[in-house]
């Protein structure tokens, strides 16, 4: 089992998650972008790619989470008055592993960032 010290906290992966988004999509993503949303699909995967590994490296380098396998999704969407639901179903130990979520929206898009953390033995 991980130390106190070593333990993957939802709440400080949250802040990192939160952070990046807001930085990597802030004044980035336009009308253009969202008007012709098909045409920039290419855009959107690499963004959310990118947003995600830099995700991943923040949270290996600022966290002690060695023994953690962590796992990012990164899910984008326009603003059209619409409802969405994420959801996610996973089977582990409730003791070591868990899950944090962040999310950014402007005019244009939306975005979810959920990173999950299953401890390795």
């Amino acid at each position: 089992k991980p130390g106190e010290d070593e333990k993957f906290y939802p709440s400080q992966v949250m802040v990192i998650a939160d952070a990046i988004l807001k930085s990597e999509l802030s004044g980035k993503v336009d009308e253009k972008w969202v008007g012709e949303w098909s045409e920039y699909s290419e855009d959107f995967e690499s963004l959310s790619i990118d947003i995600a590994d830099k995700i991943k490296e923040e949270c290996k380098q600022k966290l002690e989470v060695e023994r953690y396998k962590l796992m990012v999704q990164v899910t984008f969407g326009q603003m059209k008055n619409q409802g969405v639901r994420i959801t996610s179903r996973c089977l582990w130990d409730t003791t070591t592993d868990n899950y944090a979520t962040a999310s950014y929206k402007n005019e244009h898009i939306w975005a979810s960032a959920v990173v999950f953390g299953l401890y390795t033995e």
